[in-house]
């Protein structure tokens, strides 16, 4: 085999490497993705916040439900993507919330009710939603009303990193004119810089 033929087939085995679809996370008997950040808690969201809090995390509720297609969609393509998984896992606490479960969920301002309730309560009524919450949370407040960023919908990437980097920096709370939709279309700037170079 010539020199230029072995190129050319190690390139096209790269291409074909890069080309496959990234692991999906595993579906579970409930019809929800499995992945290994997501944790599993009592729902009492004082208590994961304070748990978020002294593992130095932010708490991340995501909202999802059986046969979404849009959380499929960013669990094949977006969580499992090294940047964006090791970055979560690195950074957030993530607590699972089921658009229409009967799991118990004790909410900031003191209220028990269930997950289809609560989401009701806070107004969501698409999926994936996740809402980003402050390390500290006003009592009588409520997750909808103490979130300091809301995800509504599935995102690419890009996008998918550009909020969990601006809510973990706390770019929300800095002064100035640089809220996420100028933080985003900075980051793609500097990222297509950065690709001509």
């Amino acid at each position: 085999m010539t020199r230029f033929l072995r190129l050319l087939v190690l390139r096209l085995l790269a291409a074909l490497v890069l080309a496959l679809p990234v692991a999906a996370a595993e579906l579970g008997d409930d019809g929800l993705h499995k992945v290994d950040w997501i944790r599993d808690t009592f729902k009492d969201l004082r208590e994961d916040l304070d748990d978020a809090n002294a593992e130095g995390k932010r708490l991340m509720l995501i909202v999802e439900q059986r046969g979404c297609i849009y959380c499929t969609r960013m669990h094949e393509k977006v969580f499992p993507r090294p940047e964006i998984a090791d970055y979560i896992r690195d950074n957030y606490f993530v607590v699972r919330i089921n658009l229409h479960g009967d799991t118990e969920v004790t909410d900031f301002d003191g209220e028990s009710l269930t997950e289809k309730q609560a989401a009701r309560k806070w107004g969501l009524l698409f999926t994936p939603s996740i809402l980003f919450l402050p390390e500290e949370v006003d009592e009588g407040q409520t997750a909808a009303q103490a979130a300091v960023a809301m995800m509504p919908g599935a995102f690419e990437a890009g996008t998918t990193l550009d909020l969990l980097t601006w809510v973990r920096e706390k770019r929300y709370a800095l002064d100035g004119d640089e809220d996420f939709q100028r933080y985003h279309a900075r980051m793609i700037a500097e990222r297509a810089t950065r690709k001509s170079d």
